[in-house]
C-alpha cells in the first residue's frame, strides 16, 4: 500500500542546506560599511605608503646603481663589494658586540631593578622616575652630556678622581666601546624596567603563596616561577633590545665620531659616512639593505626560540 507523503513549504528568504539567503539591502549595507571602512584608513595607509613603504622601495632600487646620484646601474656589485670591505666587517662586528653587550645589560639591570623596585619601599615611585627620566631624554641630549662628563680636561668624572686622589683616565681612547655601551645602558635600562615591573605584576600572587607554603626559597621561587612566567617580556625586550643595538647611531656619531681607529664605528654610523662623506649613496643603500636582512634574520631567530621556551602553569 502506498502511502504519499508531503514537504512542508520552505519559510520566505530559506534556501537549502538550512542556510539564509542575504537580501539585496543587507549586501549593500555591509559594501557600505567595508567602504566607509577603507576610507578612514586611507590617510594611514596614505602616511606609511609614502613615508616608510616608498623611502625602502627607493633604498633598494638604488643598491643596484653607482655614482654620486646613484643614477648608474651597477647590478649585485655594491653587494659584492661590501662583502669584501674590511671596513664593513669591523662595523658589522663592532656593532654586534654593541647589540649584544646593551641587549644582555638591559635584561639583567632592568630585571634586578623591577625586582627592586616592586618591593614594599619607601619612595619606590620616586626612584622609578629617577631610573626612568634618560629613557625620555634625547639621545643627542644625552649624548653632549656624557661627552663633557668624559672630558679627560674638564670633565666631572676625572674632577671627581682628582679630587679621590686616583689618576684619571681618558675614557673615550682606553675603553670606547665599553664606554658606549655604559652611556646605552643609563639610558634604556629604565624602559626594560618599566616592562619587567608590568610583567611582575602580572603573575598571580597565588603561585608565589603556593610556592612558600611548599616550602620553596626566594632564590627557588624566582627561577621556578617568576622567571619562566616572564618569558615573554624577556622575549619583547630582547628583540627590541637587539634590534635597538643593530641600529645604534647617535652615541658614536656624538660621543666618539667612530674612533679611536674606529673601535666604535657602529654600522648605521658607518653607513652615513659612506652616504654623506663619500657620498656613494648606492653603496650606502646596499648596506642598508644588506642590515634590513640582518635584522629580520634576528628577530625570526629570537621569537622562535623565545616561543619554544615558554612556560605555561
Amino acid at each position: 500500500m502506498a502511502t504519499a507523503t508531503t514537504t512542508a513549504p520552505s519559510p520566505p528568504g530559506a534556501s537549502g542546506g538550512g542556510r539564509r539567503r542575504r537580501s539585496p539591502f543587507r549586501r549593500s549595507l555591509n559594501r557600505r560599511y567595508v567602504i566607509t571602512a577603507y576610507l578612514f584608513l586611507l590617510p594611514a595607509f596614505a602616511f606609511f605608503g609614502l613615508m616608510f613603504y616608498l623611502p625602502i622601495a627607493n633604498v633598494i632600487a638604488n643598491s643596484f646603481n653607482t655614482g654620486p646620484r646613484a643614477d648608474v646601474f651597477a647590478g649585485l656589485d655594491n653587494y659584492r663589494r661590501a662583502f669584501d670591505d674590511q671596513a664593513v666587517h669591523n662595523a658589522f662586528t663592532v656593532t654586534v658586540i654593541f647589540g649584544a653587550a646593551t641587549t644582555i645589560g638591559a635584561i639583567v639591570i632592568g630585571l634586578g631593578l623591577a625586582l627592586l623596585l616592586n618591593q614594599q619601599l619607601r619612595g619606590r615611585v620616586v626612584f622609578r622616575a629617577i631610573v626612568l627620566v634618560p629613557y625620555l631624554t634625547s639621545v643627542a641630549i644625552v649624548g653632549l652630556l656624557w661627552r663633557n662628563i668624559l672630558d679627560p680636561q674638564l670633565g666631572v668624572l676625572n674632577r671627581v678622581l682628582t679630587d679621590l686622589g686616583l689618576p684619571t683616565q681618558t675614557w673615550l681612547n682606553t675603553h670606547p666601546l665599553a664606554t658606549i655601551v655604559g652611556v646605552t645602558l643609563w639610558m634604556n635600562v629604565g624602559y626594560t624596567m618599566v616592562l619587567f615591573l608590568a610583567g611582575l605584576q602580572g603573575i598571580p600572587e597565588e603561585y608565589q603563596e603556593a610556592a612558600t607554603v611548599d616550602g620553596a626559597s626566594s632564590w627557588q621561587r624566582f627561577w621556578r616561577i617568576t622567571l619562566p612566567l616572564l618569558a615573554p617580556t624577556t622575549l619583547f625586550v630582547s628583540v627590541m633590545s637587539v634590534i635597538g643595538g643593530l641600529q645604534a647611531f647617535g652615541q658614536a656619531y656624538i660621543i666618539t665620531g667612530g674612533g679611536p681607529a674606529g673601535r666604535t664605528d657602529l654600522y648605521i654610523f658607518h653607513v652615513f659616512e659612506v652616504a654623506f662623506t663619500s657620498r656613494d649613496f648606492g653603496y650606502a643603500s646596499a648596506l642598508s639593505f644588506l642590515l634590513f636582512l640582518v635584522i629580520v634574520l634576528f628577530t625570526v631567530v629570537q621569537l622562535r626560540a623565545g616561543r619554544r621556551g615558554e612556560v605555561q602553569y
